[in-house]
């Protein structure tokens, strides 16, 4: 009795480490992750670049002067309106030294020449009266008495130039500084007391304002080599400002450089777009911005979330993972087209009624693994 008893005993625990065993292995087989599955959709994708840049006024002019001198008055402040013909400053001449002697020099022998043409003149008109001298002889002679009057003129009004900045002390010719457009004043790079030149072909001259149209404005941005091929003159933009938010402004792309520069490794290309002002914003020069411009769009098309692709490690082209039973999935290889960075479009592969696998879900952090690792971190 005593022996079957043990054998029984013997035969209790040996069916349970099988039943251990089996129950161990049917518990490995099982995945530990249990797969999400989306299917795909029909949607609309646009596929948009962003080009940074800013915000400028479409013509801006510089204020030059046409004498040099020094800034005696300035009449106006950077931000204000101004109307073409508004007075800007004052500019006191102060003549040059060498300049100022030459004039008055050329004034004497313009004088001398004059003195001794009218005594010539006053000889030969006598003559001409008694019937001694030509009628053509005559009139060479007055010709000359005349010009040298005129020369005389034209040098003195030359050294009232140089001396005070006009002919006969009027300031209103080139010491005034006034506006050639109406706009807004950018810009007043001088201050009183400032010398300043005047604009010549050797020289561009010391601007004393820039003045600009702020209701006409421009997009300048620059594009990626890799994208400006999409573009075309005429594509919409939607301008969005760093200074303004929530506010996106139209314009329309009306540039686009023919010539890239490197930066940075990449060749850029300048693009420019006239920008809609409306509203009551304003808007300054100079405001950073940014330019959302569509490459391509198609609508009513099949997708899947661009998250649910793989790429194969030796040829680099996608495929998913589609269910064919219960948490049982196998390898599609599928061709895609565009993509939004959240959506991408299945050209071919792929049925509205597949399911994917979402596969790059991880697996929960167990309960006590959990409860280890923050005793950890306390300790």
């Amino acid at each position: 009795m005593k022996k079957i008893l043990k054998w029984v005993g013997l035969a209790v625990l040996v069916l349970g480490a099988m039943w251990a065993a089996v129950f161990f292995i049917k518990s490995n087989s099982k995945s530990a992750i249990t797969y999400e599955t989306h299917k795909p959709f029909i949607s609309s994708i646009e596929k948009k670049t962003v080009a940074t840049g800013k915000v400028i006024p479409e013509d801006e002019v510089a204020i030059k002067p046409q004498i040099t001198g020094i800034i005696d008055k300035i009449f106006v402040e950077e931000g204000a309106p101004i109307k073409a013909g508004d007075l800007i400053a004052v500019i006191k001449v102060v003549p040059n030294e060498q300049s100022l002697n030459q004039a008055q020099g050329r004034v004497r022998n313009a004088e001398l020449a004059l003195n001794n043409a009218k005594i010539e003149y006053d000889r030969n008109k006598t003559l001409y009266d008694k019937g001694v001298v030509s009628n053509q002889d005559f009139i060479n002679q007055k010709l000359t008495y005349e010009q040298a009057e005129q020369e005389l003129k034209n040098a003195r009004a030359d050294y009232q130039i140089i001396r005070r900045g006009s002919i006969g002390g009027s300031s209103a010719a080139n010491t005034d500084i006034r506006a050639t457009v109406s706009g807004t004043i950018l810009e007043i790079p001088v201050k009183e007391g400032d010398q300043v030149i005047q604009s010549n072909n050797f020289n561009d001259g010391t601007t004393i304002a820039s003045i600009a149209d702020l209701s006409k404005m421009i997009f300048e941005g620059k594009v990626d080599e890799g994208e400006v091929g999409k573009l075309k003159l005429g594509m919409p933009l939607k301008i969005s400002l760093g200074a303004i938010e929530d506010q996106e402004f139209d314009a329309d792309l009306k540039f686009i450089a023919p010539k890239g520069v490197e930066e940075s490794g990449a060749v850029q290309f300048k693009i420019e777009g006239d920008v809609e002002v409306g509203g009551d914003f304003m808007i300054r020069a100079g405001y950073s911005a940014n330019a959302s411009l569509v490459l391509e769009k198609k609508d009513s098309i099949l997708v899947i979330q661009e998250a649910l692709l793989q790429f194969d490690k030796e040829t680099d082209k996608p495929y998913v993972e589609v269910a064919t039973g219960e948490q049982e999935f196998e390898r599609r290889d599928i061709e895609i087209g565009i993509s939004d960075g959240v959506n991408v479009e299945i050209v071919s592969g792929l049925e509205k009624t597949d399911e994917i696998k979402q596969w790059n879900k991880t697996e929960p952090i167990k309960k006590g693994l959990e409860d280890d690792e923050n005793a950890d971190e306390d300790a």
